[in-house]
C-alpha cells in the first residue's frame, strides 16, 4: 500500500513537471510574412494567411487554423 502511494506521488510529480515544460515548449514563433506580397510568386500565389499556414505546417507538421493565421498576420502587421 505504501509503495503504491509513493509511486503515485512520483508519477503525479513527473506529470506536473512535464506539463509545465510542454507549456513553455508549445510557445511558437511564426514566420513573418508581412513583407511578402499576397498572391504573387513570393507567397506561392497564396494569401498571407494561407502562406503562413503552409510554412507553419512545413516546420511543425501541424496545421494552424485559418482564423489563427489571420490573427497572426494582423498582429505582425502592426
Amino acid at each position: 500500500m505504501r509503495f503504491l502511494r509513493k509511486t503515485t506521488v512520483v508519477m503525479l510529480g513527473a506529470l506536473m513537471i512535464s506539463a509545465a515544460c510542454m507549456g513553455a515548449a508549445s510557445a511558437q514563433q511564426y514566420a513573418n510574412v508581412t513583407n511578402l506580397t499576397p498572391f504573387t510568386a513570393q507567397a506561392d500565389f497564396m494569401s498571407l494567411a494561407g502562406y503562413l499556414r503552409y510554412v507553419s505546417y512545413e516546420q511543425t507538421n501541424l496545421w494552424i487554423t485559418h482564423t489563427e493565421a489571420l490573427r497572426i498576420v494582423q498582429q505582425e502587421g502592426k
